[in-house]
């Protein structure tokens, strides 16, 4: 009789033989799906009028990306108590960062005059944007979009999304975007603003007059195409985004809390305060640290909780989370404008 643990070993290569298939059936049975899946967004590409040769150049080749997948399952969930803002901010409203929209300004103060006149959003929530998403065009990302984004939708999770912009980009082709510029990060976003493709077909800008809208390459462009999206998400020129406020410790938050249901940004807008005009806010005990009218709409937010930093919010700083759904985001990003404009 053979041993047990002779019979282990005899058999190890047995086992291994009849698991490696199955794993390489099952990534042969991904692929294979995935290929019939961009014949599909193929279809209906042109369907939507994108030509041949447009979707021939981007589906050629396609393969299925796993390492999308990991990153987009690896994604943090929400929780259900938000982390304290004032670290983020630290890292985020920083002296390097500073430095570099203030050296940025500096650069593009012959043209950005008529950028800030043309669309009435101020030239430091402009860098300040351009400064968060890629630190000033430092970072852009690396993956190729049109296989990431054909990826994401055939997976399933946010499918309708994904394909949306999967054929945005062949439009994008269609409108003379050459293959080598679609690269970016692993969720679809690109260039020096880090736009979507439906994005940038929809507020893409030239800045510079030369009859394109580069936001790759073209600081003019990329700060005209920002501006033409915050303006069309709503931006009242003159407002400022927020100021910091001092609140009274006898201040009685109960009475003030917001009843509103969000469109959409739900949990974000749930953490401020109701509107009411500088002058109640100032009637209530809250004094604004920086200039703002007395007849501006404003909302309380203490995103630390009570005792600690306060802001009085516009509807200008609802049009930043417009461009990042996080308190975090839009607030690092006011912060880091008035920083810069200093």
């Amino acid at each position: 009789m053979i041993p047990l643990n002779r019979l282990k070993l005899a058999l190890l290569p047995l086992f291994a033989a009849l698991a490696w298939p199955t794993a390489l059936e099952a990534q042969s049975d991904v692929e294979s799906g995935f290929q019939g899946y961009v014949q599909l967004l193929a279809a209906r590409a042109r369907s939507e009028g994108v030509s041949e040769a447009s979707i021939q150049r981007l589906t050629w080749g396609l393969t299925y990306n796993p390492r999308v997948i990991e990153l987009d399952r690896g994604q943090p969930g929400v929780s259900p108590v938000p982390p304290r803002v004032a670290p983020y901010l630290a890292s985020h409203v920083d002296a390097a960062r500073i430095a570099g929209g203030r050296n940025m300004y500096d650069n593009v103060a012959n043209y950005v005059p008529r950028i800030e006149g043309r669309y009435g959003v101020p030239a430091p929530i402009l860098l300040a944007i351009w400064g968060h998403e890629t630190n000033y065009g430092s970072y852009t990302g690396d993956f190729d979009l049109a296989r990431s984004l054909a990826t994401l939708a055939y997976e399933g999770r946010r499918r309708q999304l994904f394909a949306d912009e999967f054929i945005a980009l062949l439009k994008m082709a269609d409108q003379g975007v050459p293959r080598e510029r679609m690269f970016g990060s692993w969720a679809g976003a690109f260039g020096n603003p880090q736009f979507l493709p439906s994005v940038w077909l929809r507020t893409a800008a030239d800045g510079d007059g030369n009859g394109s809208r580069d936001i790759w390459n073209s600081r003019a462009d990329t700060l005209a195409s920002i501006a033409n999206y915050l303006r069309d998400a709503g931006w009242r020129a003159g407002e400022p985004w927020g100021v910091r406020a001092a609140v009274p410790a006898t201040l009685n938050r109960s009475a003030i809390a917001s009843k509103l249901q969000a469109d959409s940004c739900g949990r974000v807008h749930g953490r401020h305060s109701q509107w009411k005009p500088v002058s109640e806010w100032r009637a209530l005990g809250v004094v604004p640290l920086a200039a703002i009218g007395d007849d501006t709409m404003a909302s309380l937010f203490e995103p630390d909780g009570p005792g600690t930093s306060a802001f009085l919010l516009t509807g200008n700083y609802r049009v930043i989370l417009q461009y990042n759904c996080s308190n975090y985001y839009a607030l690092s990003v006011g912060l880091l404008a008035d920083e810069i404009a200093r």
